[in-house]
């Protein structure tokens, strides 16, 4: 049974309360991207749920109404960022702009997870926040939809990576495209998968020398 969230969280503070949530950390491509976001309770869009739980096409409809009615911010940190600080520290420095992107500040920030960034608010981690918060589960469905038409975007350059389906997650396919073409500059190389994979090729080089 889906779990549907709430304003419980929300309701325990006064002021400006914004949700924060990332998505990206498992792909092998693409930036990972944060969204925060600060609901109208007065005019929300129905069916407001963690993202995972919703299909495409719904994911769309709601993000494109939340556009019409709260307020948004949107962060991402890129794929070099991800291999100089590594995906934890990449993840936070996208949720912190996602929260300076927003166009007012709020009181409160309510973060997915259990790492908290360094924000110019107070903050409180909810694991599972996406799941428990209206406001968190806005800012997944954005943080989603965002990304994903990212690498959708991204597959038009390079669509033998399959991107537009698998959005950079290391599905089979997305790994047999790795093996075959190899990596493009939108790989993460600190990733075990791609970084492998170049530290094979420059062994083969090395030999053939």
């Amino acid at each position: 049974m889906v779990q549907t969230p709430t304003f419980e969280f929300e309701d325990a503070f006064e002021g400006l309360i914004a949700g924060v949530d990332e998505v990206g950390r498992a792909p092998l491509a693409g930036p990972v991207v944060a969204a925060a976001v600060i609901l109208d309770r007065q005019c929300m869009p129905a069916g407001i749920r963690d993202s995972k739980t919703l299909t495409e096409k719904r994911r769309k409809e709601i993000a494109a109404a939340l556009w019409k009615t709260a307020r948004i911010g949107v962060g991402l940190a890129s794929v070099e960022e991800i291999d100089k600080v590594n995906i934890a520290q990449a993840s936070l420095l996208a949720m912190a702009r996602a929260v300076a992107s927003l166009p007012v500040r709020p009181a409160v920030c309510l973060i997915d997870g259990n790492m908290k960034p360094k924000l110019r608010c107070r903050a409180y981690t909810i694991v599972k926040g996406d799941a428990k918060s209206f406001s968190i589960a806005a800012a997944s469905i954005i943080a989603k939809v965002t990304r994903d038409r990212m690498m959708c975007e991204l597959a038009r350059e390079f669509p033998q990576y399959g991107w537009e389906r698998n959005k950079g997650y290391p599905v089979e396919a997305h790994r047999n495209a790795l093996k075959i073409h190899g990596p493009t500059p939108h790989h993460r190389r600190s990733f075990a998968p791609v970084h492998n994979m170049l530290k094979d090729e420059l062994s083969q080089l090395a030999l053939t020398r």
